[in-house]
């Protein structure tokens, strides 16, 4: 999006990811297979798990070597169901010393989310399709396009439709994400589309 402090974005999982994978080897641009190890915290002063559901993530991430830091501040409506988020990140040089600082100033590691991802773009969308350990495959779709009058809510339910359409059979939205769902599986967020 062109304001790269927002994202839009669903994670779900699909009855049948087969349709899509070949849809997008045809159809779409294959961008990249990563392992991903992304490891969450907390600040001691700000209990980001004391809120429910957790709308606030700070990440360490590695990429197969290449390092970053990422903070997440989710958006729900009335329901419990978030459509964006305020994002912010950055590449960093060393997650070792990445993990000493936040050590340092007394932030709690959560949980460790391990992942293969394999990223493909497809018009205004980078579908992405995630093996995660313990948790099983997923899909995530996020919006890249450049419209910032694009109403994020309309955005994610057409991602569904697009789901719908490629054919992947029953597609369950979960709303809460990764880390969460490893930390408290009993609240997760889950709905049918």
């Amino acid at each position: 999006m062109a304001n790269n402090n927002i994202e839009i974005e669903i994670q779900v999982n699909v009855e049948n990811p087969k349709p899509l994978i070949e849809f997008l080897e045809k159809s779409g641009n294959f961008q990249s297979e990563k392992h991903q190890v992304d490891e969450y915290f907390s600040p001691a002063h700000r209990d980001f798990l004391g809120v429910r559901p957790a709308k606030e993530w700070l990440r360490l991430r590695d990429a197969d070597g290449k390092y970053s830091i990422n903070y997440k501040n989710w958006h729900f409506d009335e329901n419990g169901k978030s459509h964006h988020c305020d994002e912010f990140e950055t590449k960093i040089e060393s997650i070792d010393q990445a993990r000493k600082i936040f050590s340092a100033l007394n932030f709690k590691s959560l949980v460790v989310v391990d992942k293969l991802r394999k990223i493909w773009a497809y018009k205004d969308y980078e579908v992405a399709t995630d093996s995660v350990r313990s948790l099983g495959d997923f899909v995530e779709i996020e919006y890249i396009g450049k419209d910032e009058s694009i109403d994020p809510k309309k955005v994610t339910e057409e991602m569904v439709e697009f789901l719908k359409k490629v054919g992947c059979g029953k597609i369950t939205r979960n709303y809460v994400g990764y880390p969460f769902l490893m930390l408290f599986p009993e609240e997760a967020k889950y709905e049918i589309q």
